[in-house]
């Protein structure tokens, strides 16, 4: 037998031993709920829940339950409405309930890890918010962790439960920050079976580009680079206009042992010729990234309230909510609609004039949406005079360039537009791009932007790209037509998915309820050198089962086509039931709550 604790998610042969043990603890030695005859405690939810489980080896130590938003209700419904506990309506709210161990394991680790993998199964579906019961008795424990309790007290047979609640992040930073050394030790000694990893990345953000592990990020054995599908970034398929190559190529030594223009002033007015746009509103950044945190840094504060689109990139939800510690609301998109940003119900959310900024990113990454440029004025000119809007165009390029607002921009304070030349330029290397703002706004940020930021190879790049827009437009237009064959050529792999195309060089795949989740079907592929990426942890709204996949050549589409039904033949159908859907349940029954049981 191993002795490893193993964390899994439950299989079909684990529900019967987790009813009894449910009967055992909440029915007979608590007294929460009356014995039943079958000796087995059920709940409208449990064709809802998802439970992970700890055993050591064949023997199963203990289990806790998880009811994803996508259920559509809680358990704690059945005792407290909407309005009484209004956070049950707000996005990306995850229960943890029935945290349950046999009685000889209640002195080992199980109950602590079992709360972390719940805490880490939350965190990699996007999850922001935790809602739990926790028996007033075992407050103590419950705060330890960092959940604090609401004020609401329940009463359900012979226990008292207080209502508990903690953001996701927090109690992350509680995990790792107050108790690094148990969870180092716990992540030593676990056989950690669950479709995230143990631990979070150390700034807190789920970037893309997990390909480069791969290939190698000492540089040592580039050659993986031929071998390996990085479809998990955005990067260009296509090689960089003839003028690029000539430009980095002429003087190589030249170039890297240059200082480059301070002010990057000949690729700004580069920019602005290309772009009809007056020189001065313009700020050149080593990438949108430099862009947005250096202009973030200055436009918002802690205090300040900003709306994003949800699902969105990202970055974005990091630098503003765990960087500068602002206010953070999500504007929900929704599947049933196709991902698509409704106009009215913007306006509505924009016009008490709360928010500090609204950040849109047009066409939207990672839905491929894209709004109409004058939906999108509509939309700015009816808010309130004290909002700004960061509208982000990195893939305008794949719509029109005449659908930019970054005429807008320029001669609008409460507008900012950033652009990327990395993803539509092929120049992700290099790192160049800029914002455009009206011109003493812009001429703030330039003064908070340090000298030679831009690299000599990136401003020759740029400026070499952007003398070649007919080049670039040919590879945008084969770009459509190669993710129109991936699409057909994904759909064809299996009748159960749903294949979004969007207007950009990706596409997204959700996996069917029955089948297996996205960071499965994403780990499966990188078998087969095949790179995608899981979009679980950007939003609830995936529910665990999206993945993105960029648009290659042709060789390495048909790999990853390849990859993609190999992956679904050998994990397809899933046996762990980590794929939570609702159910046709008509009701709640009485359920039990969070629990040690200890």
């Amino acid at each position: 037998m191993s002795r490893a604790l193993q964390l899994r998610a439950a299989t079909p042969e684990d529900l019967d031993w987790i009813h009894e043990l449910r009967h055992r603890v909440y029915a007979t030695e608590l007294g929460q709920h009356a014995p039943h005859p079958t000796q087995r405690l059920h709940d409208a939810l449990d064709g809802e829940n998802v439970y992970l489980v700890a055993a050591r080896g064949p023997v199963r130590i203990g289990f806790v339950s998880l009811t994803p938003p996508w259920a559509g209700r809680y358990g704690l419904d059945k005792y407290l409405t909407r309005d009484e506990l209004p956070l049950l309506s707000e996005g990306g709210v995850f229960e943890v309930r029935i945290l349950t161990v046999e009685p000889r394991w209640r002195t080992t680790s199980a109950a602590p890890l079992l709360m972390y993998a719940a805490l880490r199964w939350v965190a990699s579906r996007g999850g922001r918010h935790v809602v739990a019961m926790g028996r007033t008795e075992l407050l103590g424990m419950y705060r330890a962790v960092g959940l604090r309790p609401l004020g609401r007290t329940v009463r359900s047979g012979a226990l008292t439960f207080e209502v508990l609640a903690g953001e996701v992040a927090d109690l992350t930073r509680v995990a790792t920050g107050r108790y690094p050394t148990a969870v180092r030790r716990m992540g030593a000694a676990v056989d950690w079976q669950l479709d995230m990893e143990f631990a979070p990345r150390a700034d807190g953000c789920e970037h893309g580009g997990a390909s480069f592990s791969a290939i190698g990020p000492d540089f040592r054995t580039l050659h993986r680079r031929h071998e390996v599908v990085s479809a998990d970034v955005l990067d260009a398929w296509f090689p960089p206009a003839p003028g690029v190559r000539a430009a980095l190529t002429q003087d190589p030594d030249w170039a890297a042992r240059t200082s480059p223009p301070a002010d990057a002033q000949g690729l700004r007015a580069e920019i602005a010729a290309a772009r009809a746009l007056p020189e001065d509103a313009v700020v050149t950044g080593a990438g949108s990234s430099d862009l947005i945190f250096r202009a973030f840094g200055q436009l918002l504060t802690p205090e300040s309230r900003v709306l994003l689109m949800d699902p969105g990139y990202g970055e974005y939800a990091h630098l503003t909510e765990k960087v500068i510690g602002c206010t953070v609301d999500r504007f929900r998109l929704y599947a049933k609609d196709g991902w698509r940003i409704d106009q009215e119900r913007l306006a509505e959310a924009v016009a008490p004039g709360h928010y500090d900024l609204v950040v849109v990113v047009n066409p939207n990454n990672p839905t491929g949406r894209h709004l109409p440029a004058a939906a999108l004025r509509t939309l700015i000119a009816a808010a309130p005079a004290r909002t700004r809007w960061w509208i982000d165009e990195a893939y305008l390029g794949y719509v029109e360039q005449n659908e930019s607002l970054a005429p807008l921009a320029a001669v609008n304070p409460r507008v900012l537009v950033c652009t990327s030349l990395s993803k539509m330029y092929a120049l992700s290397g290099m790192r160049a791009a800029y914002l455009v703002a009206e011109p003493a706004l812009a001429q703030r940020l330039r003064h908070w932007t340090p000298p030679w930021n831009v690299s000599l190879p990136a401003q020759l790049a740029a400026v070499a790209a952007l003398r070649d827009p007919d080049h670039y437009r040919e590879q945008w237009s084969r770009t459509h037509d190669l993710r129109r064959r991936l699409a057909a050529a994904l759909t064809g792999a299996n009748e159960g998915l749903v294949v979004e195309e969007g207007v950009a060089n990706f596409l997204n795949v959700t996996l069917p309820h029955d089948g297996p989740s996205a960071a499965r079907l994403v780990r499966e592929c990188r078998r087969h050198d095949v790179y995608l990426r899981d979009l679980s942890p950007l939003s609830p709204q995936y529910e665990g089962r999206t993945v993105r996949i960029a648009v290659r050549d042709e060789p390495e589409q048909q790999r990853i086509v390849t990859a993609f039904a190999a992956a679904l033949r050998a994990l397809h159908p899933a046996s762990p039931l980590d794929a939570a859907h609702p159910s046709d349940a008509a009701h709640l029954s009485p359920s039990p709550s969070l629990e040690s049981a200890r």
